[in-house]
């Protein structure tokens, strides 16, 4: 064991693995109050965990603005929730693995007049093998970093006029697959081996890295940021990698893991 795994190891806060352990198990506190009027916004609500968050905060009243890569399938949702819950459900067709669409979610978004009472980012993946952007970015750490940070750094003028907010971060307890932190030299796996787990672990690390940053920057103007993690649920998480992965997720994974409705109940 070397020196650095040494000073880590020492260091490393163990009641944490158990705390983790006996939250899991536990059934996340129902809030029953409404949200009436409330603006929402969720990116990556047509399945999974943004979909069924987007069905919680609907059937409390809220408005919601969902940022989804799939027209038709926002169309389809769109439509189911607003008969539903007879709400209004807006939505802003971006790819969040983009740049450019990144900052045009963001412009849209300061443009509004009305507040953002949530943001919530939600939209994610896991990929078993190295992606990269057409601007030459790696694509787990766009979506799960770059894209939060750099949108919720765009809204910081608006925040500062409409002096509240709340934002929360889908994050993940695989932060801990980058165990022993960040390599600052190569932030998109070009120069090792890409590893579906430590990536995935390492953009999620760098997410939680930044809310501390953000935290304190967004305070004086009644902003909170929070983390989450969502709990072991079944999504599409993955849904692109290989055979084996897919296999896997279906036989093991999704087997021991509650519906995705669980989650949203914890984000309301």
């Amino acid at each position: 064991m070397n020196s650095a795994v040494k000073k880590y190891w020492s260091k490393y806060k163990w009641s944490n693995i158990h705390a983790m352990i006996k939250n899991m198990k536990r059934p996340p506190a129902k809030y029953p109050e409404p949200f009436h009027d409330k603006w929402v916004v969720i990116t990556g609500a047509t399945s999974g965990i943004g979909y069924h968050t987007a069905r919680k905060y609907a059937s409390k009243g809220a408005h919601i603005l969902m940022i989804n890569r799939n027209p038709e399938k926002s169309a389809a949702v769109s439509k189911e929730i607003t008969e539903e819950f007879h709400v209004p459900v807006e939505y802003v067709i971006a790819d969040l693995t983009l740049l450019p669409d990144i900052q045009r979610v963001g412009q849209h978004l300061l443009s509004l007049e009305k507040p953002i009472n949530v943001l919530i980012h939600n939209a994610g993946l896991h990929l078993e093998t190295r992606k990269e952007t057409p601007s030459g970015l790696e694509v787990n750490l766009m979506i799960h970093y770059l894209c939060p940070l750099i949108i919720n750094k765009m809204l910081i003028p608006k925040y500062q006029r409409d002096r509240a907010g709340r934002i929360l971060l889908v994050s993940s307890e695989a932060y801990r697959f980058a165990a022993w932190g960040l390599d600052l030299e190569d932030l998109e796996w070009k120069r090792r081996r890409y590893n579906g787990n430590k990536a995935y672990g390492a953009g999620k690390l760098a997410q939680l890295l930044s809310m501390h940053i953000l935290s304190a920057e967004l305070a004086p103007y009644n902003v909170t940021i929070n983390a989450m993690h969502p709990g072991m649920v079944r999504t599409e998480s993955g849904k692109d990698n290989g055979k084996f992965y897919q296999w896997y997720k279906r036989n093991f994974l999704d087997k021991r893991s509650p519906p995705p409705d669980i989650s949203a109940e914890a984000l309301y």
